[in-house]
């Protein structure tokens, strides 16, 4: 079989500790699952079950540890948002997954940015329509290295944060999500079969905000790493 142009190459992240790569498959989203985050958005965190938007899978930009990585400025957009996350990484597939099952899918765990023009992303959420174009732009998706479930099991809490310029955004722990990473995952797997290599962005704390060119962001969970940008 021959194809009509070549393919670009499977979008793929690094693994911490490993020369190996993780293909991606999926860029699954999750919206408003920390309460405070949900409320700044001038939403009820207590009365929505979990909703998703979706990311090409090429919207990844793996940032590699130690490093600052140049993050462009996107167009048509005059207000650039950082949004925090923890990323579930599926090495398991499944459909129906039940909550006591499903850490068993998930290979590792990763520190993402859910970068959002917002003022586009307003504006289509008060016509009622799709976010895509302020949330599945390119290079909206830079991610760390992952780090294997295997190595650091299946953290329910921590230190999640951000920095622009040294000074503090966000500061959440991953104990305060609204849905835990296997209700998001049991969740999703009724309308989605999840396979290997998807991601799951797992929501983001409170505290989101712009980013102008020439600042510096930094971010980090702990116990699974940190990755920083310079916007340009």
């Amino acid at each position: 079989m021959s194809h009509v142009f070549p393919p670009d190459p499977i979008p793929s992240l690094a693994v911490a500790g490993s020369d190996d790569r993780f293909p991606v498959h999926r860029i699954y989203c999750v919206g408003r699952n920390y309460a405070a985050h949900a409320r700044e958005m001038g939403s009820d965190p207590t009365r929505e079950a979990p909703f998703f938007f979706c990311k090409p899978a090429d919207a990844v930009v793996p940032v590699a540890t130690g490093a600052t990585a140049d993050h462009p400025y996107p167009a048509e957009t005059a207000n650039y948002h950082h949004e925090v996350e923890l990323v579930v990484a599926i090495g398991k597939p499944g459909s129906n997954i039940g909550v006591a099952d499903a850490s068993n899918h998930v290979w590792g765990y990763a520190i993402g940015l859910d970068m959002t023009r917002r003022d586009l992303q307003t504006a289509l959420k008060d016509k009622g329509r799709p976010w895509e174009l302020g949330k599945a732009f390119d290079r909206s998706a830079p991610i760390g290295p992952v780090v294997p479930a295997s190595r650091i099991g299946h953290p329910a809490s921590g230190r999640i944060w951000l920095t622009v310029n040294g000074q503090a955004r966000q500061r959440g722990d991953l104990a305060d999500l609204i849905w835990s990473v296997p209700e998001t995952i049991a969740h999703l797997s009724r309308y989605f079969e999840l396979r290997p290599g998807d991601l799951i962005f797992t929501g983001t704390p409170e505290g989101v905000g712009p980013v102008v060119r020439g600042d510096i962001v930094a971010a980090g969970i702990d116990g699974i790493g940190e990755l920083s940008l310079r916007i340009v």
